[in-house]
């Protein structure tokens, strides 16, 4: 699919099927996470794949928002290998993991694959139900599978704000 097309038409999908997500598209999409940028390259990402129903079942006690995927990635970083910028206010954390999920995201339309970004959840919550090591942050999970027939997007996912409204020419 061009690129253009990737981006217009991806959408968060609030419906999924049962069909489960291939094992080689869930590979591409993990592929595009691993190469996505990072600051320095510390490459500091988790990416945690739940597929089955004890794991299933474990996002679906911390947020109401998995909407049946048969698939889910926790997307978290190791918080002591970041980079911290001049002023020691910010570090990369956050901001890589969104790269990496981000990368996921346009893969898994590239694919043909269904996603909705999920961060109605406490990922201390989320981060104790997986036992995940304390080092790590949870920076959102990732919904994946093909939606149930008659989903959609949103009525007003092709309204956007006019440039002119959003972008500042300095």
């Amino acid at each position: 699919m061009e690129f253009k097309e990737v981006i217009k038409n991806r959408y968060s999908c609030k419906k999924f099927s049962n069909r489960q997500v291939e094992s080689e598209k869930l590979n591409r999409i993990l592929e595009a996470g691993q190469v996505a940028p990072t600051a320095k390259n510390l490459q500091e990402q988790h990416v945690y794949v739940l597929k089955t129903a004890d794991y299933l079942s474990k996002i679906d006690t911390v947020t109401p928002c998995r909407y049946d995927a048969p698939t889910v990635l926790v997307v978290a970083y190791d918080k002591n290998n970041v980079f911290t910028y001049p002023g020691d206010k910010r570090n990369s954390g956050i901001e890589d993991a969104t790269i990496i999920a981000t990368h996921m995201i346009l893969a898994a339309a590239d694919e043909g694959v269904d996603s909705c970004w999920v961060n109605f959840f406490d990922p201390d919550k989320l981060a104790s139900e997986l036992n995940l090591p304390e080092n790590e942050e949870i920076l959102m999970i990732l919904d994946l599978g093909y939606a149930a027939e008659g989903t959609g997007p949103l009525a007003n996912h092709t309204k956007r704000k006019p440039l002119t409204e959003t972008v500042t020419y300095l």
